[in-house]
C-alpha cells in the first residue's frame, strides 16, 4: 500500500491539519495557510501556504523580490491541493502576491484569501502581518460575565452603524479604530443601547458596497487601521460593558479578479455552473457550500472573527439566498436539488455545522440570522430539525411597522393589525427586531423621513413610537 511523501519538519502543516481540511472540518485554518513570519528579527523568514489544486504552478513575488514571478516558487504539497514554502529574508510588513500558473498555462496574480493585511486600493497585495501578540486584551471580565449570560435572555438593543460614515475626522478622513472608540461608546451609552453592530469590517475593494462584496475573509479592513487596532476597539467597548456584533456575509464574494474568483484558473471556491454560481443581484459569486474546503475555509473565517478579535456574535448576511436555489431567478435559471427542489441542501448543513461548530467551541457568543421567508425553525437547534441559529430578524414586523408609522395619525386606528400581524408567527423563532440599514437606503428614506406631517409633528410622532415599540427586545 502506497503512502504519500512524509512532510517537512519545517511546514506548518500537520497530517491531521490536511486530513480536517480536505473533510470539511477544519476550524483554525488561518493558523496554517497564509503568510506567517517564523524566522527572527536578525534573519526575518515567511512560511507561505496557499490552497491551489489545479495549478501548474506557484510562486510568491513582492517587494522583496521586485515583483519577480519566478524567483520564488512554491512546492506542491502532495495529495492536498496545497502549495507551501519558507521564504528567507521576508518578513513583517512585506508586500506579495500569489502568482499562479494554470493547467492551460495562464499566469495570473491573485491575492491571500488567508491575509490579515491588505494593500489599500488600487493595490491590491497582501501584506505579511503577525497577530501573534498583537494585543493585550483586559476584557476577561466582559468574557465571563458574557459566558454566564444567554444574549437572547437578556433586554438587548443593538446600536447597527457604518464605521465609513458614522464620523469623519476634521480634515475629512476617516476616522481610525482608536479614534472613534471614546465617540462611540459615549454615544451608545446616552442611547442606552447595549450592544453595538458593525457592518462588514472585513476587507472589501469598493467602499460603496459597505463591506457586502468581501475580498478578505480574515484582514480587518484598512480603512480604519491595523487589526490590532480594530481589537482595541472592540477591547475599549467590551471595558465599557458593550457588546460587539459582526456582520459576517458567507452567502456571496467579490468577483474581482485578484480575490476568490477561479482562484487557480478553475471555479475552486464558486460553482461553475452561473446557474448557481452567480448571484443576479449583487454581481457576484456564490460559494460552492458542498466543497470540502471551502467549508472548511468558511468554518475558520467565523471562528477567526469571534476568537482572534473577541467578537460576541455574528449577524450571518443574507441567509434566504443561501436556502433557495432559485433565490432571485426566474424559471430556466437555477438549477434543482437531487430531490428535485429549491432548497440549497449543501448550504443548509453548511449552516447547521457552522452553528454546532461556534455554539460548541465559543461560549457565550450569538449567532444571529438575516433571513427574510417563512424558512420554519431558522433558531430551532439542529437536533431539533432547525438551521440552530440563536436569533432571526423580524423582517415582517420591519416592514408592517415602517407602513404604520408612515401612515397619518389620525387613519393608524384602522390600522392596528400592522402592529398585531406578527403575534400569529411571533413566538415561532427566537427573534429579534430589526430597523436595519436596508430600510434607509436606496430613497427609502429615514424613519424620520417616513414620518407624515411637517418637521414639529415628525419630531414629535418619531419620538413617542419610538419609545413604544424600538427600545424592547420583544413587543
Amino acid at each position: 500500500m502506497s503512502r504519500l511523501p512524509a512532510i517537512p519538519e519545517t511546514c506548518l502543516l500537520g497530517e491531521q491539519d490536511l486530513h480536517l481540511f480536505n473533510e470539511g472540518t477544519h476550524l483554525r485554518l488561518w493558523e496554517k495557510l497564509g503568510a506567517h513570519p517564523v524566522g527572527t528579527k536578525d534573519a526575518p523568514a515567511t512560511h507561505f501556504a496557499v490552497w491551489a489544486p489545479n495549478a501548474r504552478r506557484v510562486t510568491v513575488r513582492g517587494d522583496f523580490n521586485d515583483w519577480d514571478q519566478d524567483s520564488h516558487p512554491l512546492q506542491r504539497l502532495v495529495g492536498s491541493g496545497l502549495w507551501w514554502g519558507v521564504l528567507q529574508a521576508v518578513g513583517q510588513g512585506a508586500f506579495y502576491k500569489y502568482n499562479i500558473e494554470s493547467s492551460t498555462g495562464e499566469r495570473f496574480d491573485k491575492a491571500d484569501p488567508f491575509a490579515f493585511r491588505a494593500e489599500p486600493p488600487p493595490g491590491n497585495a497582501s501584506i505579511v502581518w503577525p497577530l501573534q501578540r498583537a494585543h493585550a486584551w483586559r476584557d476577561a471580565r466582559w468574557l465571563a460575565r458574557r459566558e454566564a449570560t444567554a444574549m437572547q435572555h437578556e433586554a438587548v438593543s443593538v446600536y447597527e452603524l457604518h464605521l465609513g460614515s458614522w464620523r469623519h475626522t476634521s480634515e475629512g478622513r476617516l476616522p481610525s479604530y482608536r479614534e472613534v472608540a471614546e465617540p462611540l461608546i459615549a454615544h451608545v451609552r446616552q442611547c442606552g443601547f447595549t450592544h453595538v453592530q458593525f457592518l462588514p469590517l472585513m476587507e472589501h475593494p469598493f467602499a460603496a458596497s459597505w463591506g457586502y462584496q468581501t475580498t478578505g475573509y480574515f484582514a480587518a479592513t484598512w480603512r480604519h487601521g491595523l487589526p490590532e487596532d480594530l481589537m482595541e476597539l472592540i477591547d475599549q467597548l467590551h471595558e465599557a460593558g458593550i457588546g460587539v456584533l459582526l456582520d459576517w456575509v458567507p452567502s456571496h464574494f467579490a468577483a474581482d479578479a485578484f480575490g476568490l474568483a477561479r482562484f487557480d484558473g478553475t471555479s475552486l471556491y464558486e460553482h461553475q455552473d452561473p446557474r448557481q454560481g452567480f448571484h443576479p443581484d449583487w454581481g457576484s459569486l456564490i460559494f460552492n457550500y458542498g466543497r470540502h474546503e471551502v467549508r472548511s475555509f468558511l468554518l475558520s473565517s467565523a471562528m477567526f472573527w469571534l476568537e482572534v478579535f473577541h467578537a460576541d456574535g455574528l449577524r450571518v448576511d443574507a441567509v434566504a439566498s443561501m436556502l433557495y436555489l432559485d433565490y432571485s431567478r426566474r424559471h430556466g435559471e437555477w438549477i434543482a436539488n437531487p430531490q428535485g427542489g429549491h432548497e440549497n441542501l449543501d448550504a443548509i448543513e453548511f449552516l447547521r455545522q457552522l452553528n454546532i461548530e461556534v455554539y460548541g467551541h465559543q461560549r457565550g457568543v450569538q449567532m444571529i440570522a438575516e433571513e427574510s421567508t417563512a424558512w420554519a425553525g431558522v433558531s430551532r437547534p439542529v437536533y431539533a430539525g432547525g438551521l440552530g441559529f440563536g436569533m432571526k430578524w423580524d423582517m415582517g414586523w420591519m416592514n408592517d411597522t415602517l407602513r404604520h408609522f408612515a401612515r397619518e395619525p389620525v387613519h393608524r386606528r384602522f390600522h392596528h393589525d400592522e402592529l398585531t400581524f406578527r403575534m400569529l408567527y411571533g413566538f415561532d423563532e427566537q427573534f429579534m427586531l430589526a430597523l436595519s440599514h436596508d430600510e434607509v437606503v436606496h430613497g427609502k428614506g429615514s424613519l424620520l423621513g417616513r414620518m407624515p406631517g411637517d418637521i414639529w409633528h415628525r419630531n414629535e410622532a418619531l419620538r413617542l413610537p419610538c419609545r413604544s415599540y424600538f427600545l424592547s427586545p420583544h413587543i
